[in-house]
C-alpha cells in the first residue's frame, strides 16, 4: 500500500514527484539502470532524452519480473552526469509517472559506467 505525504509545512513538490510516501508490503528494490539497450549492450542514443527513456524501459521490465509497474514505485533516485540536463530527463521521466508521484531525489555524479548520461534505481511496494 502506498500513502502520499505532503505537508503544507513544508516546500511542495516542484515536478513530477511527492514530499514522501508511506508503504507496507513487499519492497522490492531495482537497482540503478544505466540507458543501455539490453538487445544491443550499447546506449540507446547519445543524448539525454533517449538514454532516460531506456533506463525507465529498463526499469519498467525490471519490476514486471516481480508482477509490478511503475505505479507501484515509491522512491526514485536520478544520477546524472551533468545537472545541466535535469529538465530534458525530467520530461522524459513524467511520462513514467501519473499522479501519486513516487518520492525522488536527482544528483550530479562525476562520472557513471560507460560513460553514460543517467542512471535511475527505484523502490516499489506491492499495493
Amino acid at each position: 500500500m502506498k500513502k502520499i505525504l505532503a505537508s503544507p509545512n513544508a516546500p511542495a513538490a516542484i515536478g513530477p514527484y511527492s514530499q514522501g510516501v508511506e508503504c507496507t508490503g513487499r519492497l522490492v528494490f531495482v537497482s540503478g539502470q544505466l540507458g543501455v539497450d539490453p538487445k544491443t549492450g550499447e546506449f540507446a542514443g547519445a543524448d539525454i532524452a533517449s538514454q532516460t527513456k531506456q533506463s525507465l524501459e529498463n526499469l519498467k521490465t525490471i519490476l514486471a519480473e516481480a508482477g509490478m509497474t511503475m505505479d507501484n514505485v515509491v522512491k526514485a533516485t536520478c544520477y546524472l552526469s551533468d545537472i545541466a540536463n535535469f529538465g530534458a530527463m525530467n520530461e522524459v521521466y513524467a511520462q513514467y509517472f501519473t499522479a501519486d508521484f513516487p518520492a525522488r531525489a536527482a544528483f550530479q555524479v562525476a562520472a557513471l559506467p560507460k560513460g553514460g548520461l543517467v542512471e535511475i534505481e527505484v523502490f516499489a511496494v506491492e499495493k
